[in-house]
């Protein structure tokens, strides 16, 4: 990528296709002579007289003096534009041929064609914004749902930024002060207070493991959160993926095993994106691809926030009641939510007979042994009662719906428990989480240079490691913000930007 490179580049911002308006940008130290070359209007511009940030109507004409479009031209001056560069957007009428027309001029007089994410680029390199902010706006962009909006937004306004240079200020400063004991290091004199040391490190490991922790949900919410269909098979899961997203996206078939593969597909339900996860009929099989999509189902269900129990109906209910435990004894009811769905009630017309107390009695074992096994205790923390239909959870843990995948009955009321789970993904104000997995295993990294730290400390390992594995943390830390990158990180980072951001 030219990032370096001192010229002007020039891009259609707006979305291709035919529109209203279309939006042309460009940015440069020629961006404003350029744009004036080809501009109007019955007051003549000229570079002396252009006032910034105020929004010119007037006509933009070719390279022979032919008018191609009435325009508005605005006028941007370093540093207070986008990119900290000289800048000049171009609104004009939404046809293609006007914006390529507009696009071609442009190159012609001296301009060149931005690469993907030039724009923002240059906005780092002149520190309009710094690494982290800069990935912001491609999220803000990719935004699907108010929770992706808001920890986009919060990561642009600078809060993860502030949040990593507070603490790699502190650190720095007591690497600065090691730094200066080895100057001294025949004079055994300390410079840097070891307690005060072991406290940072304390504090920077907690602050550190809080944003770690924190990417789970903020990947939950960038990517949609995870929701698999689970059951045997034939049971109806690639029905009711269809049934979901109200198309035909998985194949169906009466033939059991057909999906040997996991399928993907997210749904925006209550302003919430859900990444439905279609997974292999769970069951006995000697079909070596079979097998193997079986053992990704199950690795399937371990990753999801939600797991969709689908149990079939039309077989006996000792059958579907043993599929029920089955599920229960390959989830966490502790991190996970379960709902149980008993489909093709148009097959059994006493379906909806089966009353709470029933399926309790049933799963009431498989359920208490979970909690157990996951470390919870039954008895204090998780208590039931049934008290007739209106007890359909026990503490939330599962709920249960009936439903006839094939014929679309009760997936509304399905959808509405789904989206009842996801309600626990609302993001504070303020609220910082780690979404991007370059922040992730950078930290990650950070937090084990930190432990070594900490371990140098405690041993009264030489100063001149504790501070080599202290600086290692800084450099984590200053990879994520960009102040320690190279051009191959940019280069990716940047490269996956629409062109004219």
């Amino acid at each position: 990528m030219s990032f370096l490179k001192n010229d002007t580049i020039c891009a259609i911002a707006t979305a291709s296709g035919t529109a209203a308006v279309s939006m042309i940008r460009m940015s440069g130290k020629d961006s404003h002579k350029i744009a004036l070359s080809r501009f109007i209007r019955k007051k003549e511009l000229t570079l002396d007289t252009i006032v910034a940030n105020k929004m010119y109507y007037g006509e933009i004409t070719d390279l022979d003096g032919k008018i191609i479009d009435d325009v508005m031209l605005t006028f941007f001056k370093a540093p207070h534009s986008y990119t900290g560069e000289d800048s000049a957007e171009i609104v004009c009428h939404g046809s293609p041929f006007i914006q390529n027309k507009i696009l071609e001029i442009l190159i012609q007089s001296g301009a060149r064609l931005a690469e993907a994410g030039e724009y923002t680029m240059r906005a780092f390199v002149n520190n309009k914004m710094d690494l982290t902010q800069a990935e912001a706006v491609a999220d803000l962009i990719s935004s699907q749902n108010e929770a992706e909006h808001r920890v986009a937004m919060n990561q642009l306004k600078g809060g993860f930024s502030k949040e990593l240079q507070v603490l790699r200020s502190k650190l720095l400063d007591l690497t600065s002060l090691m730094e200066l004991e080895l100057d001294f290091s025949e004079e055994d004199v300390e410079f840097a207070d070891r307690t005060k040391l072991n406290n940072l490190i304390e504090e920077a490991s907690t602050h550190i493991n809080k944003l770690t922790d924190s990417f789970r949900l903020g990947n939950t919410i960038k990517r949609g959160t995870p929701v698999a269909i689970v059951g045997d098979a034939n049971a109806g899961k690639s029905t009711l993926l269809n049934a979901l997203l109200g198309e035909e996206r998985a194949i169906v078939s009466d033939i059991a095993g057909t999906t040997r593969d996991t399928i993907e597909e997210t749904l925006n339900i209550g302003g919430k994106t859900f990444r439905f996860i279609d997974t292999a009929g769970i069951r006995e099989t000697e079909d070596t691809i079979e097998k193997i999509g079986i053992e990704r189902a199950f690795k399937k269900i371990s990753e999801a926030d939600i797991i969709l129990g689908l149990l079939d109906l039309n077989q006996s209910s000792d059958t579907y009641f043993k599929s029920a435990r089955f599920i229960i004894n390959n989830v966490n009811l502790l991190k996970q939510k379960l709902i149980l769905i008993f489909n093709k009630v148009d097959l059994n017309n006493e379906a909806m007979l089966i009353d709470t107390k029933l399926i309790i009695n049933n799963l009431r074992t498989s359920i208490e042994k979970n909690i157990e096994r996951n470390g919870g205790n039954m008895i204090d923390e998780y208590k039931y009662s049934v008290t007739g239909q209106d007890c359909h959870d026990i503490r939330n843990l599962i709920k249960y719906d009936f439903i006839s995948a094939k014929n679309d009955e009760h997936i509304e009321k399905l959808k509405k428990d789904i989206a009842f789970y996801g309600r626990d993904l609302v993001v504070g104000e303020n609220e910082v989480l780690v979404t991007n997995l370059r922040h992730y295993e950078a930290l990650v990294k950070a937090s084990e240079s930190l432990v070594k730290v900490k371990e140098g400390l405690d041993f009264g390992i030489s100063t001149e490691f504790v501070a080599q594995d202290l600086k290692e943390v800084l450099y984590y830390l200053g990879s994520i913000t960009g102040e320690i990158s190279s051009s191959d990180v940019l280069n990716s980072i940047f490269g996956r930007f629409c062109i004219g951001k």
